[in-house]
């Protein structure tokens, strides 16, 4: 028990992975021209738009947090479930429903200096999923990575504060 104290941490332990910058690139757009208040409550009203029910939002702190619930439900995976079934006698779980989680967070952007610059912000989202069984256990929490996803947010995001800017 004393050993376990002089256990250290792995040195790259808080390494990023190799894709993480893409990640980011995939899930941040910068934006100026407006102020942080009217791009938060544009980016609550897409994600609405987009089905998830806003859960947080703090406008201080630049951040908006949704979740919708949905089937998880895959034709194949549950196919094999009933002949892994019917082949052992033993009742197969297989993927249920799922918990989609959207969170959005804004922060300035700041010249060399390392001051803010006026109405310019970068809006970063990311998905992630959290997946049950038909036992109600957990089968997966993942990032979403679908850079599909991130366009379409991205996409309506900016016809929404176009829009605001135009006052349409």
């Amino acid at each position: 028990m004393g050993l376990s104290g002089c256990e250290t941490m792995p040195k790259d332990a808080l390494q990023l992975s190799p894709q993480s910058l893409e990640n980011r690139q995939i899930q941040t757009r910068q934006f100026n021209r407006m102020n942080e208040e009217a791009a938060l409550a544009a980016a609550a009203g897409v994600l609405q738009d987009m089905g998830f029910s806003i859960v947080s939002s703090e406008t201080k702190l630049g951040l908006v947090v949704g979740n919708k619930e949905r089937s998880a439900k895959n034709a194949g995976q549950i196919t094999g479930a009933i002949l892994l079934t019917l082949a052992s006698g033993v009742a197969m779980d297989y993927d249920n429903k799922q918990k989609i989680i959207a969170s959005l967070v804004t922060s300035p952007v700041r010249d060399s200096k390392g001051i803010p610059v006026p109405n310019t912000f970068n809006v970063r989202i990311t998905f992630a999923r959290i997946v049950w069984n038909t036992a109600n256990v957990t089968t997966k929490a993942e990032q979403i990575k679908d850079p599909a996803l991130y366009q379409e947010f991205f996409d309506k995001f900016s016809k929404a504060i176009f829009l605001d800017g135009q006052k349409i």
